[in-house]
């Protein structure tokens, strides 16, 4: 099949002229977060995973097909096979398998925890990523690094940090934000762990399950970076089964010194929630923030 001809399809559909493709059926549209808009496409026996959105948004189309690919790689988890991505007229668009997908259960999530622990013994020589990423409708710096308590100070809580004081956090908080970040050699700095390739916004709302019951893992803001950021943030947004980590530290044992570094880790995404919703988020993060400063004794 000319895959082409799926996106045309697409916009036949929306302009009232798919007659005109006999393989099409019609297109559905699905729930695909607050930043694209998705559709289920259906051509005759086969349906297609499509979201569109503005040409501008092509790259991030495109970086998200070869992030999938990059986890598809791992062989653990099932992802979602990209297949296209282009501009046609007024959308950019990816296309991908289609999969029912359904939230995990105990198995699934058991599943699911071995498959992210394999999926971190994938490594690199150093920390980041090949290009600027996105976590959602933000930009995520990604410029390699040997060290990753500079990494993590510059381009994760630094440049969330940057972006709140530009969008009115409160000053009190935003002070203890600036000194949390200029100490954080206190909590990371004899911390170098291998870089291991993270899925990078792995909350429930980007895993589940497919119709066998395999899980599944999509939506991806891939880089190399510490195993336990990915596995802070499971626990964030409203955590996973306890089967998953169960089966995450029988592959890859815990660390004494992780319930700590992972409220740093997860500072960072409420940090980013605080920029894309404001509200609540800010003080939260305040909250995080004293917490991290009283274990190092500010």
């Amino acid at each position: 099949m000319d895959w082409n001809e799926i996106v045309v399809a697409l916009a036949a559909s929306q302009t009232g002229n798919s007659s005109e493709w006999p393989g099409f059926t019609e297109a559905i549209t699905v729930m695909g977060g607050d930043i694209n808009a998705a559709y289920e496409l259906r051509c005759g026996p086969q349906s297609f995973f499509v979201k569109l959105n503005s040409p501008d948004k092509l790259p991030m189309f495109e970086q998200e097909a070869e992030m999938l690919e990059q986890l598809r790689q791992s062989g653990g988890l099932r992802v979602p096979e990209p297949l296209l991505t282009g501009v046609m007229a007024s959308h950019a668009y990816i296309v991908m398998e289609f999969l029912t997908i359904e939230p995990v259960n105990e198995q699934s999530a058991e599943q699911l925890g071995e498959g992210l622990a394999q999926l971190h013994q994938i490594s690199n020589p150093q920390y980041g990523w090949a290009d600027t990423g996105w976590l959602g409708l933000s930009r995520q710096p990604n410029q390699l690094s040997d060290n990753w308590c500079g990494f993590w100070r510059n381009h994760r809580l630094g440049f969330q940090l940057r972006q709140a004081l530009r969008n009115g956090i409160p000053p009190h908080i935003g002070s203890r934000l600036e000194l949390l970040n200029s100490s954080v050699e206190g909590l990371l700095g004899n911390h170098q762990p291998v870089p291991a390739l993270l899925h990078g916004d792995c909350w429930h709302g980007n895993c589940g399950m497919d119709s066998t019951g395999r899980a599944v893992i999509f939506d991806p803001a891939c880089y190399f970076g510490d195993a336990e950021a990915d596995l802070a943030l499971t626990e964030l947004f409203g955590g996973f089964p306890d089967s998953f980590y169960r089966a995450y530290w029988s592959v890859q044992p815990r660390a004494a010194e992780y319930e700590v570094r992972s409220q740093l880790y997860q500072l960072y995404h409420v940090l980013n929630h605080f920029n894309l919703f404001g509200g609540l988020y800010g003080h939260r993060a305040g909250t995080m923030a004293e917490l991290l400063l009283a274990e190092m004794g500010h």
